[in-house]
């Protein structure tokens, strides 16, 4: 079950001194932004792997500076917010864990959370009262620097994983800055996270890359011949297809068995459509279109109510 919290009042206001972001593309980039805007950071610096990204990020007034060295960049750090893709977060965990402060509050984005926790586990033991499991859902088919924006969070769900081990005070500092930016905070064990996540988010993103490969496929040659004469549906449907493909690699791999389970049960799906075809059961295909509107109509309704 979902534990979803609407603060009755904005939070007090968090302060952050020194933010340090590891992967300044569209989710950390977007997070920078809504807290410049918020007034709650003085400095934020960056450490990326790509130095023309971190240039881009610095002109764009996304960072006040940027470096690859953990060790000079960690010290001091009020708030150190992981957004790599999820198979690099124990590579980067082991290399930040020997120079992180006492009293430094460590977050994430990722996609993903039972690798993440377990990565934790194992480097950031020490510090486990102050390493903080988070996922916002939002996103858009952009990455890089570029695409930063600090509305991205607005009236968006931002899913908390807390851990036995966390501090009560460091995980109302991360609900404080998130719900800043405009989120909406819920919390979900680390395992149901995933279960949920798969169905909602890593499986449409299974069907816009494959539906594209479809197409491509049939296209031949020459596939822009199909694509030219596309619409709006098939824009609407492919959108998320843009995305990164390292990042959704990574969340494939480390969600394998939930996002397994869903094919499955999706492909049951394709089945039985295939049959109610097969068979020109007309009474029982407009009975599924019927109850997928509505239940659609009913999500969107719900989703676009006023926090």
């Amino acid at each position: 079950m979902i534990s979803q919290e609407t603060a009755p009042a904005v939070p007090p206001l968090p302060h952050i001194s020194k933010l340090v972001i590891i992967g300044v593309g569209l989710i950390g980039g977007s997070f920078a932004l809504a807290l410049r805007q918020a007034g709650l950071v003085e400095h934020v610096l960056g450490i990326g792997r790509s130095p023309e990204n971190m240039q881009r990020a610095l002109a764009l007034g996304v960072i006040d500076a940027y470096t690859d060295d953990f060790a000079a960049a960690l010290p001091g750090a009020d708030f150190v917010l992981l957004a790599v893709p999820v198979r690099q977060t124990a590579h980067i965990m082991s290399n930040m864990a020997p120079y992180l402060d006492t009293n430094t509050i460590v977050s994430d984005v990722g996609s993903t959370k039972q690798h993440v926790v377990l990565a934790a586990r194992a480097h950031l033991h020490a510090h486990l009262d102050r390493f903080i499991p988070a996922h916002p859902i939002a996103g858009t088919e952009f990455s890089g620097a570029q695409a930063a924006d600090p509305n991205l969070f607005r009236n968006k769900p931002l899913i908390l994983t807390p851990l036995p081990e966390n501090s009560p005070q460091a995980l109302a500092f991360v609900e404080a800055l998130w719900q800043h930016c405009g989120a909406k905070i819920s919390h979900l064990p680390v395992e149901r996270h995933d279960q949920i996540l798969a169905a909602i988010s890593h499986l449409p993103h299974m069907l816009a890359f494959t539906l594209m490969q479809h197409i491509r496929t049939l296209g031949g040659n020459d596939p822009m011949a199909l694509l030219r004469l596309a619409g709006t549906s098939l824009d609407d449907m492919t959108r998320i297809a843009g995305s990164s493909p390292e990042m959704w690699r990574d969340i494939c791999q480390d969600n394998r068995a939930a996002l397994l389970a869903q094919i499955e049960a999706y492909q049951a799906q394709l089945s039985n459509l295939h049959q109610m075809l097969a068979q020109h059961d007309d009474q029982t295909l407009e009975r599924l279109f019927a109850e997928a509107r509505e239940t659609r109509r009913h999500w969107l309704e719900t989703k676009n109510q006023s926090p």
